[in-house]
């Protein structure tokens, strides 16, 4: 399939076509600004594909993880560190060229960043919490034309008096169409929450071109999904996730996450439209062309978590451009990219009511009929792990004490009962998204096959000022008990001795992992959750009130796991597919990953959790790394699947890798950081680039 879409962008832009990267560099996010994370470079192949060594790495020195798909453009490396800096590397070598400080203390994930060029003048558009940042791409110094002085506040201009107290950060680069950045954005996942606007920014003035509201006010299409009013304090509904575009067709195709808060919706009765919907948006103004809804009035987190792949289909000897959008279900839908019908047929099923009082369930949701989903779905007895005898009779015990509904993804929490879902709210499929074979419509995805746990539960009457703060930002997390759900989830029982008071109270603020930041609570109410966390009476100064009343009910949350620390369901923990979107049938599928200990004991194709997405290349190979516990990232034959190499990594590759072609040399690229919190898996975290390269180019090959 031709390039199109980059060339259109540059000549947009006002870049020459002389400019084009001619694919030897990676200047996108995810590749392309379709986002098929594909790479027609071929010097590596099947055939020479086992003799890749390290051609360099840079260290970055700090602590916090990485998830970052760097852009590689005229031989320069653009990444970002764990604490939201942003480098400048020599793509040969690894060499410091520039980095830039926000001067903001970023601790939450990030993933990329965005270029745009005149074809005179270059800028990097990055991002540090809620600051959108316009950089001089050769010196890494603030364009003071941009914004205040080189930034803009993305907290601005959401419909809230107070913007300045919510909190907002920015996790995926924005896409760059013409001279517009289009950004989403990362919200809190309980009240208070901002609306989660889909904007345009000026991208040399960063004023505001722009905005979709994806919470709709009076008058705007969909706004009678939503109770009267909802639209003046609901939440959410946000692109966190990324976008992808058709720049010859002028068309931002955009996911968005659930509403506020995720897994109880008393106070938003309705399908919620636009929350967990694939948004087609006019790209020069904002309006919408068309939309599909993946999860009507969301209950159970399933934001649609990648951005989509933008590929070319044939049906019927009939070419057809077509947007494809992976879930956390595990599902895969396909639409006609300029109409937005589906390209399989797609059934409203009927799911069950809710029981819990106030909650209004939708009596139906949506599935493709192909694919097929390329996870588990539903938990029974026969799934559950034999590990070891112990270790299953550990999780059948757990299993019978559950409230039961274990059949479907769609069974509301319920109230004072635990479920058990498969796929949980972790994917399925997760944030790194798949690849596109432009060439064959072959999509590769990788996938999770970890049970979750979900419930609710009635919170008791707070105690003080503290208790109140927690039960309504902390413990839809961290339980009602502060007992969390380790080790994906810490206890905070005894943190104040572990961490300190000015160590949580910096955590509140900033946010770390997969933990918001919680800038909007003011001083009185931190120091209040501050006492409650330490076991001690309120502060007289600490008022009564907190951090306002109490919600109904709170959500419960957890991993599945036996008494080992694994997934309590049979292995594969984790896969890798090959998906033919021509006919919607499988190439193959395969696990991906292994627990190092387990391998050393005879058991090493079970598959791990993974985040982080695949690359596909000219050279025949997918490339990913993803594996959250044997740092490694791997080449795989992507015609039948087959293991042709493996490399080692410092960290998990919690991320998608990158490749280019500088010198007469193709280089893979990938960011190695373990998991950005360092509490869900390996507790070493980082922030180290790793670049692969054959010994010796071959000559003439591109």
């Amino acid at each position: 399939m031709p390039r199109s879409g980059w060339i259109a962008l540059l000549l947009l832009a006002g870049a020459p076509l002389a400019a084009a990267p001619a694919a030897r560099d990676w200047a996108v996010w995810n590749g392309d600004p379709a986002g098929d994370h594909y790479s027609p470079l071929a010097q590596i192949d099947r055939g020479n594909v086992a003799g890749l060594k390290v051609a360099w790495t840079y260290d970055t020195g700090e602590e916090g993880g990485l998830e970052t798909n760097p852009l590689v453009i005229g031989g320069v490396v653009y990444a970002n560190t764990p604490s939201r800096k942003v480098i400048a590397l020599d793509a040969a070598s690894g060499r410091l060229l520039w980095k830039f400080d926000p001067g903001v203390r970023g601790t939450g994930p990030v993933r990329g960043a965005a270029y745009w060029t005149d074809g005179r003048t270059a800028r990097i558009i990055t991002s540090a919490d809620h600051l959108l940042f316009a950089l001089d791409a050769a010196t890494g110094k603030l364009l003071p034309d941009f914004g205040e002085g080189g930034y803009v506040d993305l907290r601005a201009g959401l419909g809230r008096d107070d913007y300045r107290q919510q909190s907002f950060t920015c996790t995926s680069p924005g896409a760059v169409y013409g001279d517009l950045i289009i950004v989403g954005g990362r919200e809190p996942e309980d009240h208070p929450a901002l609306p989660g606007d889909i904007r345009a920014y000026d991208v040399r003035t960063g004023r505001i071109r722009w905005t979709f509201h994806t919470i709709p006010r009076p008058g705007e299409y969909g706004s009678g999904t939503w109770p009267q009013g909802a639209w003046k304090g609901a939440g959410g509904a946000n692109n966190w996730a990324g976008m992808a575009l058709d720049a010859a067709r002028g068309i931002v195709y955009v996911p968005t996450g659930s509403a506020v808060t995720d897994w109880y919706g008393a106070d938003r009765v309705g399908d919620d439209l636009f929350s967990d919907t694939l948004l087609a948006l006019d790209a020069r103004t904002g309006r919408r062309l068309w939309h599909f809804q993946g999860v009507h009035h969301d209950l159970w987190d399933r934001d649609f978590p990648a951005p989509p792949v933008l590929l070319t289909v044939t049906r019927a000897g009939r070419r057809i451009d077509a947007v494809a959008q992976t879930t956390k279900s595990g599902y895969v839908f396909l639409f006609d990219r300029v109409s937005g019908e589906p390209l399989f047929p797609v059934r409203e099923v009927r799911v069950p009511p809710s029981a819990v009082p106030g909650e209004v369930a939708a009596a139906t949701q949506p599935l493709p009929e192909l694919p097929r989903p390329f996870t588990r779905q539903g938990l029974t007895e026969d799934l559950l792990t034999d590990r070891t005898p112990e270790a299953h009779a550990a999780v059948l015990g757990q299993f019978r004490r559950f409230a039961g509904g274990q059949g479907g993804q769609f069974v509301p929490p319920r109230l004072d009962g635990i479920d058990v879902a498969l796929p949980g709210a972790n994917g399925g499929g997760e944030w790194g998204g798949p690849a596109a074979d432009p060439a064959t419509g072959v999509l590769y995805v990788n996938g999770n096959e970890t049970p979750r746990l979900q419930g609710l539960l009635r919170p008791r009457a707070a105690a003080g000022p503290g208790e109140r703060v927690y039960q309504q930002r902390c413990a839809s997390c961290h339980g009602l008990n502060r007992a969390g759900f380790p080790p994906a989830v810490p206890s905070l029982v005894g943190v104040g001795l572990r961490l300190g008071d000015a160590r949580i109270a910096d955590l509140i603020r900033q946010g770390k992992g997969r933990m918001p930041p919680l800038a909007d609570l003011p001083a009185r109410q931190i120091q209040a959750l501050l006492a409650y966390l330490d076991g001690r009476a309120a502060p007289s100064a600490a008022p009564a009130g907190g951090g306002g009343p109490a919600p109904s009910f709170v959500s419960t949350k957890g991993w599945f796991n036996d008494p080992g620390g694994y997934p309590a369901v049979k292995p594969p923990w984790g896969t890798l597919s090959a998906i033919d979107l021509n006919s919607g049938k499988y190439l193959w599928q395969i696990p991906l990953g292994y627990y190092p200990e387990l391998a050393a004991k005879g058991k090493g194709d079970t598959g791990t959790i993974n985040y982080g997405g695949p690359l596909v290349t000219g050279g025949g190979l997918v490339f990913i790394a993803a594996t959250a516990f044997d740092r490694k990232i791997r080449a795989f034959d992507k015609e039948t699947g087959k293991l042709l190499w493996t490399g080692d990594l410092p960290l998990a590759g919690l991320a998608t890798p990158a490749t280019y072609l500088l010198g007469g040399r193709q280089y893979v690229l990938i960011a190695a950081g373990g998991e950005s919190d360092g509490s869900q898996f390996e507790r070493k975290n980082g922030g180290v680039y790793v670049a692969f390269a054959l010994p010796e180019a071959p000559a003439d090959r591109r």
